[in-house]
C-alpha cells in the first residue's frame, strides 16, 4: 500500500515537471554486491548489481536509491533539494539458512522509503533521510544522515563519507531480538529485546577511468550495529562489510 502510493506522488509530480536541463550526465554500469550478515553462521550476500547515476534536479538515481525532487534548487556551484526517495535494505536470514536460527521466524529484506533532504556545494554534501519500511516487515522508522567528500590521488577519485542512522526500536527488535517463542535453550538462544540506537558507518567510492567514457568503480563499507544489539544471542559480529566492483559507463545526452 505504501509503496503504491509513493509512485502514485511520484506520477503525478512527474506530470507537472518542468523540461529538463539539457546536457545531463549519466552512470551506468553493472557489478557484484557483496555484503556480510552479522548473523551468526550466516553466509554473505553476493548478488549482480545495476549502478545508475543520475540527477537532472527532477528525478535522480544514486546507485540503487532513486528518487523524485519535489521541492529545490540546482545550479552549477550549490544544490539542495527535498524529495521523495526509497531503496532496498538487503538485511535478513531464513531459519534453514543456520542452525542457529532454526527455531526463529524469518527475517524479509524490505524497500525503504520516505523524504529526503540534500545539499552539495561542489563536491561536499550532506543528506538527511528519514524512512520507514514501505513492506511492513519491521513496520518502524529510520533517520539516517551521510556527510562525504571528492579527492583526487592520481587517476583515482575518492568519494569518502560518514553515515550515521538512528534506528528505532522496533526496527532492532525486528532484526536483532529474541521473542519468547523462538528461545532455544540447548543452543543458548534467550529472549532478547534491543533498544534503539545509533548505527555509524564510513564508506568510500572508489573511481579509475579506463578509457574517456568507461571506469573501473568500487565501493568499499564498514558499518557497526548499535550497541544496544551488541549482546543479541544470535549475533556472531557488531560489524557489516559490504563492497562492490563494477564496470561503469558515463555520457551526456
Amino acid at each position: 500500500m505504501r509503496l503504491s502510493f509513493l509512485l502514485l506522488i511520484t506520477l503525478v509530480i512527474s506530470l507537472f515537471a518542468t523540461e529538463n536541463e539539457k546536457n545531463q550526465k549519466v552512470t551506468l554500469g553493472l557489478g557484484v554486491y557483496t555484503q556480510t550478515q552479522p548473523y551468526k553462521d550466516v553466509d554473505a550476500i553476493i548478488v549482480p548489481s545495476p549502478v545508475i547515476f543520475f540527477d537532472n534536479g527532477i528525478f535522480y538515481m544514486r546507485w540503487s536509491r532513486g528518487g523524485i525532487y519535489f521541492l529545490g534548487n540546482k545550479s552549477d556551484d550549490f544544490a539542495w533539494g527535498f524529495s521523495l526517495t526509497a531503496q532496498p535494505r538487503p538485511y535478513g536470514y531464513k531459519p534453514s539458512d543456520s542452525h542457529y536460527l532454526a527455531t526463529l521466524g524469518e527475517k524479509e529484506q524490505t524497500l525503504e522509503g520516505g523524504i529526503a533532504f540534500s545539499a552539495a556545494k561542489k563536491d561536499l554534501y550532506i543528506e538527511t533521510m528519514i524512512l520507514t519500511d514501505m513492506f511492513a516487515h519491521h513496520d518502524s522508522w529510520l533517520f539516517k544522515t551521510e556527510v562525504g567528500d571528492k579527492f583526487t590521488l592520481g587517476k583515482f577519485n575518492f568519494y569518502p563519507s560518514i553515515i550515521v542512522s538512528y534506528q528505532s526500536k522496533e526496527f532492532m527488535d525486528y532484526y536483532y531480538g529474541v521473542q519468547k517463542s523462538e528461545i532455544n535453550p540447548a543452543l543458548g538462544i534467550s529472549e532478547y529485546h534491543p533498544t534503539g540506537g545509533f548505527q555509524v558507518g564510513v564508506q568510500t567510492y572508489i573511481s579509475y577511468p579506463l578509457s574517456e567514457n568507461t571506469s573501473a568503480f568500487f565501493n568499499l563499507r564498514v558499518d557497526k550495529i548499535p550497541n544496544s544489539a551488541s549482546s543479541s544471542p544470535i549475533l556472531e559480529t557488531e560489524y557489516i562489510y559490504s563492497s562492490l566492483a563494477s564496470l561503469i559507463y558515463t555520457f551526456h545526452y
